[in-house]
């Protein structure tokens, strides 16, 4: 494998697909309706983040959001934190669904494709869906959920799950989900701070080819929340599968029954910024924050992000790989708002083989299809040949996101699946359930970059004094605020924890935690978490790079790095390395990493040592967990550092919790000698 260059042009979009995409259609009623010409995106995103009250109030007349009462202003108060967005409107999100469901015979069309481990190809129509959660909302009424209760989700990626999502937000409820593979203190600790009325959940799931039962899990679950005082089960399909256990007075439904309402559904209107759902921050150390959106906000972000950025319309299939308690669940059930059919798939994306989700995309005639960075990755290094392993003409997209999509992937992406796909990366995160950077179907597609500044994003790269950056790596910074940022932090009375969470470093402007660039054509490079930064002999650089030039031998399948900083010593930096199953780190495999290492990016960023390891341990999210394991190796307590139950693969942290302890005695020896 060869190593490829950031920046080489990789695509450019054909006049057809520029002039037909849905961006385009908005520049050019910009033109028609409100007077306003743009010779690029790069003007129109000026003026997105220049005049922010004439943008968003264009999002909403042009997707034609309806409001039950209208705003008073677009904009009372640009200050961060505590913008206030449409204030005196009121709207709910379910409703910018189901405008879309049609009458007659379009009300047969498919809202969601759904297929698992176990199961083929199924749909659920929008008229099915509507009945669905008109019956589950009947239900949660009778069960006393009213406007401001808390629905908590146990569940997996499935149509269950979504149902239980639209019902619950119908009322003025508050959604939170997370999902069956999450330990069970990390989902006690989540809901055990919202306090939820009613638990929608499975007694078990299918992973890998197994059945993973939690009856024993869920039953602990109820008994750690007092405040539950009812519990839907949604069947897991499993023959041998045992009714959990509940606390005296939680009251058990089985799904079947509360879907037997014949109902119509009654949806609330609720204020601009009444709280729609709560997601959670990572949480691998310490109690995760609970992130508080509102209805809409997360409308008008996401119609935005979906349309505009993603190119999704009606005509979609649109399928994001996502656990169910990951924010991609929730952008990929925004694909709804657009009238887009989205489909789901639940299970191992590796099972029975990397090409499972390649099938899928066929199956289910999927146009816009995606998945963490490290999905692709992964199916570049087992040799997977898209292309050969399923018919996949009707896909005209692919997103990426979770972490850095190093260049070597684009070209594998349009060697392997194919020339003409429009590849659009895109980062942002759970913090604000939206997108920073992104795709945009009018712009040229250039390797290891995300295409632009997203609309209504006033995306910098800050150097440490707070200057704006081109062409070098700074902090990302938001300077204007967008309507999906934070409500508040559930349970964060004062404010202190929001404002400490992305405000503390420069006032008044959102930092986000990760390095990036803007490039000279104004695309971004993601370079990993600023908390997370190689500072070697003044010489500051991102993880990503030196993940890349790793991870480009052949016999590497994974790796992390972690820079040792001691006041008034030398770092101390240990690169930890995944080969493949059947190989053994040597000594020339070791110097072929230094090689690189010392070419590609320079002999100061030459690790100190090279280990293998079983495994890279992951948030739930796929992010390496760099930061735990340099506070593991820098004295900090084993218990301190990581939530075991917040994360993808636990087990990994063993080794490392073995390395630290010989690791920290002979860095206390050599220094009792010295």
């Amino acid at each position: 494998m060869t190593t490829l260059e950031e920046g080489k042009l990789m695509w450019t979009p054909s006049p057809a697909f520029r002039d037909g995409s849905r961006i385009a259609d908005f520049m050019r009623w910009l033109a028609r309706e409100r007077g306003l010409a743009f010779d690029g995106y790069g003007a129109l995103w000026q003026w997105s983040v220049t005049d922010l009250e004439a943008f968003w109030d264009a999002i909403r007349a042009y997707f034609d959001l309806r409001f039950d009462t209208e705003p008073a202003r677009v904009l009372a108060d640009p200050a961060m934190p505590g913008a206030r967005w449409f204030e005196g409107a009121s709207l709910n999100y379910v409703q910018q669904v189901f405008r879309h469901a049609g009458s007659g015979a379009a009300r047969r069309r498919a809202a969601i494709r759904f297929a698992g481990e176990a199961v083929g190809v199924s749909e659920l129509s929008w008229d099915a869906l509507e009945a669905q959660v008109a019956s589950l909302a009947h239900a949660l009424r009778q069960m006393g959920v009213a406007r401001g209760d808390r629905v908590a989700g146990y569940l997996p990626n499935i149509p269950a799950t979504v149902v239980a999502f639209l019902a619950t937000a119908s009322l003025g409820a508050i959604w939170s989900g997370c999902a069956p593979d999450m330990g069970q203190v990390a989902v006690i600790d989540r809901f055990r701070q919202i306090e939820p009325k009613v638990l929608v959940a499975v007694d078990g799931y299918q992973y890998g080819g197994r059945h993973h039962d939690r009856a024993p899990v869920l039953a602990d679950l109820a008994a750690a929340l007092p405040s539950l005082t009812d519990v839907v089960l949604v069947p897991s399909g499993h023959a041998d599968a045992a009714a959990p256990p509940l606390p005296p007075g939680v009251r058990r439904h089985a799904w079947r029954d509360v879907l037997a309402h014949r109902a119509a559904l009654a949806i609330e209107p609720v204020p601009f910024d009444h709280p729609l759902w709560i997601v959670y921050s990572s949480g691998t150390t310490g109690m995760p924050k609970p992130i508080v959106h509102g209805h809409g906000g997360i409308v008008v972000e996401q119609v935005k992000l979906m349309a505009f950025h993603n190119d999704l319309g009606p005509d979609d299939v649109f399928h994001w790989y996502s656990s169910s308690g990951w924010i991609m669940w929730n952008a990929q059930v925004a694909g709804l708002l657009l009238g887009t059919t989205i489909a789901l798939y639940d299970g191992n994306p590796a099972y029975p083989d990397a090409g499972v989700l390649w099938r899928f995309v066929e199956a289910a005639g999927i146009t816009a299809f995606g998945a963490g960075a490290a999905f692709f990755t992964a199916c570049m290094k087992a040799g997977i040949e898209p292309a050969r392993v399923a018919d996949l003409s009707r896909l005209r997209a692919l997103g990426s996101t979770g972490s850095p999509l190093p260049a070597e992937a684009y070209d594998w992406i349009y060697r392997h699946v194919r020339a003409d796909i429009w590849l659009a990366p895109m980062s942002g995160g759970t913090d604000f359930a939206g997108s920073f950077v992104a795709g945009c179907p009018i712009l040229p597609v250039y390797s290891g970059e995300m295409q632009c500044r997203c609309l209504g994003a006033r995306v910098e790269a800050f150097d440490d004094a707070g200057r704006a950056l081109t062409g070098a790596v700074g902090e990302l910074v938001c300077t204007a605020p967008m309507p999906s940022m934070p409500l508040f932090l559930w349970g964060d009375a004062d404010g202190r924890r929001y404002r400490d969470s992305y405000f503390d470093t420069y006032p008044g402007v959102w930092r986000h935690g990760d390095w990036i660039k803007i490039t000279a054509h104004g695309g971004a490079i993601i370079y990993g978490r600023s908390d997370a930064t190689i500072n070697r002999h003044g010489i500051r650089m991102g993880t990503s790079e030196l993940y890349r030039v790793v991870e480009d031998l052949p016999e590497v399948l994974d790796s992390m790095v972690v820079d040792l900083e001691y006041l008034g010593r030398e770092s101390y930096m240990p690169l930890f390395v995944v080969l493949r199953e059947g190989l053994a780190l040597d000594e020339p495999l070791r110097e072929a990493m230094r090689a690189r290492i010392r070419a590609a990016l320079s002999s100061r960023h030459v690790p100190n040592e090279i280990l293998q390891v079983p495994g890279v341990p992951r948030t739930l999210s796929g992010k390496k967990m760099e930061v735990p394991v340099k506070k593991l190796l820098l004295g900090h307590a084993p218990d301190q550092i990581a939530n075991r139950d917040a994360m993808m693969n636990p087990d990994t942290l063993d080794w490392y919790f073995a390395y630290a302890v010989g690791f920290l005695a002979a860095r206390a020896g050599a220094s009792a000698a010295a």
